[in-house]
């Protein structure tokens, strides 16, 4: 059943939340247990999301078995592994890619179709295959799928063109096996990034990383059984601190490390915004009047592209002319329309926003296109005069947990109602039915 959240803006959120363990960190550690061969890989921390959701039943589909119960996975990996995804399930999800390289590893061969997930632009993996091809694989292109095979990956250097997050996760995994050294050059730097390498080397892979971008990694012959923690969600934590701020209220996000959401800060604090940094909390403190701040969008530890339509709506309400640069993904503006619907001045050039702050928005009914502009028009929503209706909600659900729960915790005006039937209250979608 399709569902809508309804919002009564115009209140100032106040309170606090803890944030949760980061999806973008638990996905590749996830798939990083099929390196393993009859052993166990413990995880805490891990969000109950539509996105975790599909990995556990691509991971099951593959021979592992799942236990996962109040944050906690359990993954028993097989001493056989399948080496063939099925297409249902990996076209739900862009992440799929993400078992290429440790099932080239393990098992010497796979089938992979090609992914889907958001439609925000196109996010080949052609540096995943080039890379594994590089390590000796080789790799055809067959009816859209991804056909692999190596007898042994040998260690190399790779050059990454872009420091690919995925294509860094899915390297690094190919690698731990691969006969001697393998460099990975211009590698991606996000802090999940460093969760996989810490969670790989407790599993005895043989990884240093360099402050110049590379990645060495030593293959070895088998791993072992091990736990790890997923760290928190940068974007989240980020999200709800943009609650705070866009509906000038106070919000304190805990359990978080505040490094990961340097780029956000500084950007606040540039908008006049007062905030309270501790070992693991941040605060935003209220402000009358936000100001216009330009921004582009970077790899960590620039401002990350998963935050652009959040703070695009908060900086729909600020004083003067706000300047967005999109470098990362093409179609990372598809909320601006529906933005716009809501009395914002939003005008895009190219790769290149022009955010005119005005006094309020109006509430409306908008479709998310996808995850991040989901999130984006809740924030309007929350700001927003009237009510607004945000349909769509399966894409919000691929990256937050309980969202509406934690917003009504803030003192928001939301609730979750089925489409077919608009008069009646709903529950949302308990994702603690995950198992």
């Amino acid at each position: 059943m399709n569902h809508k959240l309804r919002i009564e803006g115009g209140t100032k959120l106040k309170g606090s939340i803890e944030a949760q363990g980061a999806k973008n960190a638990a996905l590749p550690i996830m798939a990083a247990s099929l390196l393993l061969k009859g052993k166990k890989l413990n995880l805490q921390r891990v969000p109950y999301l539509k996105d975790v959701s599909t990995m556990v039943e691509l991971l099951r589909e593959l021979g592992v078995t799942i236990d996962f119960e109040e944050h906690h996975l359990s993954l028993d990996v097989p001493e056989d592994l399948c080496w063939e995804t099925p297409a249902n399930l990996v076209r739900k999800m862009r992440a799929s890619s993400l078992v290429l390289g440790p099932l080239i590893a393990r098992c010497g061969k796979a089938v992979l179709p090609l992914p889907g997930g958001c439609s925000i632009g196109s996010r080949p993996i052609d540096l995943h295959l080039k890379g594994l091809a590089r390590m000796g694989a080789n790799i055809e292109l067959v009816h859209g799928a991804v056909h692999a095979h190596a007898n042994g990956l040998r260690g190399c250097r790779i050059y990454l063109d872009f420091p690919s997050v995925g294509a860094t996760e899915n390297l690094l995994m190919a690698a731990a096996f691969a006969q001697g050294e393998t460099v990975i050059e211009n590698a991606a730097r996000e802090p999940e990034i460093g969760n996989l390498i810490q969670t790989l080397k407790g599993m005895g892979a043989q990884i240093e990383e360099k402050s110049t971008g590379e990645i060495l990694i030593e293959g070895v012959p088998e791993l072992e059984a091990s736990s790890a923690e997923i760290i928190p969600d940068r974007i989240e934590a980020a999200t709800y601190l943009l609650a705070g701020v866009i509906t000038r209220g106070e919000v304190t996000v805990k359990r978080i490390h505040p490094s990961h959401v340097d780029a956000l800060i500084a950007k606040l604090e540039e908008a006049g915004i007062t905030l309270t940094v501790d070992n693991d909390s941040v605060t935003v403190h209220p402000v009358r009047e936000l100001k216009a701040v330009s921004l582009k969008t970077m790899p960590f530890p620039g401002f990350p592209t998963d935050l652009q339509p959040q703070i695009m709506s908060t900086l729909a309400l600020a004083n003067g002319t706000s300047i967005i640069q999109e470098s990362v993904f093409e179609s990372r503006f598809r909320h601006v329309s529906e933005l716009n619907k809501m009395g914002a001045s939003v005008e895009v050039q190219g790769h290149t926003a022009i955010i005119k702050g005005v006094r309020e928005l109006i509430g409306a009914d908008v479709q998310a296109t996808d995850l991040r502009a989901g999130a984006s028009l809740i924030l309007a929503g929350l700001a927003a005069f009237d009510e607004t209706n945000v349909f769509n909600l399966g894409h919000v659900w691929r990256g937050y947990e309980d969202l509406h729960i934690k917003l009504a915790e803030l003192g928001g005006r939301v609730e979750i109602l089925p489409v077919e039937d608009v008069e009646s209250k709903g529950n949302g979608m308990n994702m603690k039915g995950v198992s």
